[in-house]
């Protein structure tokens, strides 16, 4: 009944095991498990048995990805494939995590399911050639996209917001970027709940569904959100401003979709899965912070 986490080290990974302990989760970090290696998935499926697997394993590095494209592709894309052969050799369901960064944000208006992905970059694109495989490998699998994903744990935007503002470095971010952040401790949830479900033997409804948060903000709207709630928090004395740039202000590797809102009316219509407040989750994971201080 073991749920076996892959990519147990990353921010996702980490709330999982943290949250998972009552439903039999294990998890398995990089250096215990390396995905794109398909000897040694095969081998740790095989050992572990599960009945649900999560892969909160990827090279989430967009900038990175541009100079490494063969490493993108062998954790996002071969490494699917490679769990998709492993799960579907035990009987076991997936549980796949991609990204509003398949898409290209010229729609203007949140993507639901239905539309065509055209990512813009390299880390997109690796994540869109994963998740294109699975339903011809392994029809029992579910995969969430999510978005702009934060957390108490590991490096993330939050996080640099607030390490830039303690040094007392002047804040300037883009406003021309619109997504939806979305709390890792709200996708461990959700993941879980529905390992859960697999577990007790329902017949989910497979496929490819989004798990935003809300509601849809700016990168400048985030970080004045950040820096207000660190104030009141007590992380911070004084909420330093934030300076409006726009995306060719700011000097980046990887091109990134202006506009990469998920609509989440299929999820929680068809799997109940409510969209998470994001201001709800700063505000989890700053409390967090400030306990641990």
């Amino acid at each position: 009944m073991t749920i076996l986490v892959a990519g147990a080290g990353g921010q996702l990974g980490r709330e999982l095991v943290l949250r998972g302990a009552a439903l039999g989760v294990v998890g398995l970090d990089h250096g215990q498990w390396d995905v794109s290696d398909p000897a040694a998935t095969a081998r740790i499926v095989a050992e572990y048995r599960p009945r649900v697997v999560i892969n909160a394993a990827a090279h989430t590095a967009v900038d990175k990805a541009e100079g490494e494209p063969e490493r993108a592709l062998a954790v996002n894309r071969d490494g699917v494939r490679n769990l998709a052969w492993a799960c579907a050799a035990q009987g076991a369901a997936l549980l796949h995590l991609s990204t509003c960064y398949v898409f290209d944000g010229a729609k203007g208006a949140p993507y639901t399911e239905d539309d065509a992905p055209h990512p813009l970059n390299v880390y997109g694109r690796s994540k869109w050639e994963g998740e294109r495989l699975l339903p011809a490998l392994l029809p029992r699998h579910l995969t969430l996209r999510v978005s702009w994903v934060f957390g108490a744990q590991g490096g993330n935007f939050v996080r640099t917001m607030l390490r830039l503002a303690g040094e007392g470095r002047p804040l300037r971010v883009v406003a021309d970027q619109t997504g939806t952040p979305t709390h890792a401790g709200d996708i461990a949830r959700a993941l879980l709940r529905l390992a859960a479900r697999i577990q007790d033997g329902e017949a989910l409804p497979w496929g490819t569904y989004h798990y935003p948060g809300g509601p849809a903000t700016t990168w400048h709207g985030f970080a004045q959100a950040i820096m207000a709630r660190a104030r009141d928090t007590g992380l911070l004395d004084t909420a330093p401003p934030v300076a409006t740039i726009g995306s060719g202000d700011y000097p980046a590797a990887a091109r990134r979709p202006r506009y990469s809102v998920l609509d989440g009316t299929r999820g929680r219509e068809v799997l109940g899965l409510e969209p998470a407040d994001w201001r709800a989750g700063l505000q989890e994971v700053l409390s967090a912070w400030k306990d641990a201080a």
